[in-house]
């Protein structure tokens, strides 16, 4: 087969693949969908399976860091630690839905900057549904803020999203830089996207909410569970002023977490195991493997080259016209590849272009549900409680809240920072 073929049968395995992982036809997970594709590119010979195998090894840390973020959630979620913070944030509501929509949003917004998108999304979201149900209210308005925080807040810090970490390719700004370039911009996201999502379901927000529940005692096991939490956002800090992987530290948090509770339970683990939502992590492995099979078809050096051609001529359309790009295509690749794909690409951009590039990144995936994994993992959440949203309900809340966002962060870091 010709270069030519082979780079159309790759991207046609790639589009498919990711129209999948996106329709979700038959119902099927979509972690069956990226798989598929990235065997399909090996046995017909378009990748050889040693650089597949190193597609997959590329994704090591991100691995790590989701098995201890969901670890840590489940273990929570069984000893009743979301139980209890609901019951306090449904008290300190008073009856008032808009109240209880500001202070899960702002839970959030501190739950995504100290310990990442992902770890809103496993950790925020059963407490959330946990607080709704108590206080007999639409959980949608509530839930959503859970998956669209989690990337309107993930650039507050460079520990905020591991998709961060991708686009700088392990090289990231000391944080006094980071906090210069990004801090301004994070507040125009995280404002923009709460007075947008607020105001596109304000009719579910009008009503009284219930504030006479009972708060139960947390019992030694949740306590143990809350004090893991605590202590691996207080790890994930340390280590990141240190420019340490986040993936194995918290790996190593979250199996402390669930082995001291099950010692001190005397419980066997499977309980516990078996609701781990295990199928993320194939998941982001097949959309590793579906990147690096595209690279191979030349199309990132080609980008490469179109960037640094048109920076020369006006940095700043370029920037706005790259966050713009890349914003839209983590919605169609989520936006781990769209990240892989960006850092081979911005090897020699300026750095108003890098920085409009991890925004788009970042905050470009609340268009749509399956944009980040961040709301991949929410999906998952709150389809164990009972609920789910399709496609087409996300897109109509994403299109009102993610473009302003955009625009505002977009614009803050091109003419205020």
């Amino acid at each position: 087969m010709s270069f030519a073929n082979s780079s159309l049968a790759i991207w046609a395995i790639a589009l498919l693949a990711t129209a999948g992982v996106i329709v979700r036809p038959f119902k099927w997970p979509e972690a069956i969908w990226a798989v598929a594709g990235a065997a399909l590119l090996v046995v017909a010979g378009l990748m050889p399976p040693r650089a597949a195998l190193g597609a997959v090894g590329k994704g090591s840390d991100v691995y790590l860091f989701l098995a201890g973020m969901m670890l840590l959630s489940e273990v929570a979620r069984r000893e009743g630690l979301f139980d209890w913070l609901a019951a306090h944030a449904v008290r300190a509501a008073r009856g008032s839905t808009r109240r209880l929509f500001f202070l899960v949003y702002g839970v959030g917004v501190a739950v995504t900057a100290i310990l990442s998108n992902d770890a809103t999304a496993v950790v925020l979201t059963p407490a959330v549904f946990a607080a709704t149900s108590k206080a007999r209210v639409d959980p949608l308005p509530f839930l959503f803020i859970c998956a669209l925080v989690a990337n309107a807040a993930s650039f507050v810090l460079p520990i905020s999203n591991p998709a961060n970490l991708v686009v700088y390719d392990g090289r990231m700004p000391a944080l006094p830089i980071w906090l210069a370039h990004f801090f301004v911009p994070s507040l125009f996201a995280i404002a923009t996207t709460f007075f947008a999502l607020r105001w596109a379901e304000r009719r579910r927000l009008g009503t009284e909410c219930s504030a006479a529940v009972d708060t139960p005692s947390l019992s030694s096991s949740g306590r143990i569970a809350f004090a893991g939490i605590a202590a691996t956002a207080l790890v994930l800090l340390a280590v990141s002023a240190f420019d340490v992987a986040l993936g194995l530290p918290t790996a190593i948090m979250g199996i402390a977490t669930f082995a001291i509770v099950l010692m001190f339970e005397r419980k066997a683990p499977w309980p516990v195991l078996k609701h781990v939502s295990w199928s993320i992590l194939p998941l982001v492995a097949g959309l590793f493997v579906l990147v690096e099979a595209v690279a191979r078809t030349g199309a990132i050096a080609q980008l490469s080259r179109v960037l640094q051609a048109s920076a020369a001529h006006s940095q700043t359309v370029t920037a706005a016209a790259a966050g713009g790009t890349v914003a839209l295509a983590a919605n169609l690749i989520n936006n781990l590849p769209a990240g892989l794909v960006a850092s081979a690409a911005l090897a020699h951009a300026p750095q108003r272009v890098i920085d409009s590039v991890l925004i788009g990144v970042d905050l470009g995936p609340n268009l749509s549900v399956t944009g980040s994994l961040a709301t991949i993992l929410w999906l998952a959440a709150i389809r164990r409680e009972g609920e789910d949203v399709n496609f087409w309900r996300f897109l109509k809340v994403g299109a009102l809240v993610m473009p302003p966002a955009l625009v505002a962060a977009l614009a803050a870091r091109l003419f205020i920072c």
